[in-house]
């Protein structure tokens, strides 16, 4: 199962670092927010009930204080879409309300359909 999981994580590496490739100008990279974003894995997919682990709501903080700039929150944006429809077994509803349940507003849904140009 772990391995599974590692198989997913390091596909989603590769597809992030393709999707983000263009916007060079952004600090951050979707890479970087699939490895801090793993943890968030077992409570997305409904393993683990109640609150998200606190490393998940950890990485949510730090990647929001790191995208700084348009071109960044565009990037985390378009990662974070891509995220959301890379997985199978994501509870969609759980994924949109990461950033609420752990404090953190980023501005913008995290969805599947979120229009990642719209946001600055």
């Amino acid at each position: 199962m772990a391995a599974k999981l590692a198989v997913k994580v390091a596909c989603m590496l590769v597809v992030c670092m393709v999707v983000a490739a263009p916007s060079a100008e952004a600090a951050i990279t979707c890479g970087s927010m699939v490895a801090k974003l793993s943890s968030c894995l077992n409570y997305v997919s409904g393993k683990v009930s109640g609150s998200p682990p606190t490393t998940c709501c950890s990485a949510i903080k730090s990647i929001n204080s790191v995208a700084t700039t348009t071109p960044d929150r565009q990037a985390a944006c378009k990662c974070l879409k891509q995220m959301a429809g890379s997985y199978s077994g994501v509870n969609m509803g759980l994924v949109s309300g990461l950033p609420n349940k752990c404090g953190v507003n980023i501005g913008y849904p995290i969805s599947t359909s979120v229009d990642c140009a719209k946001v600055h």
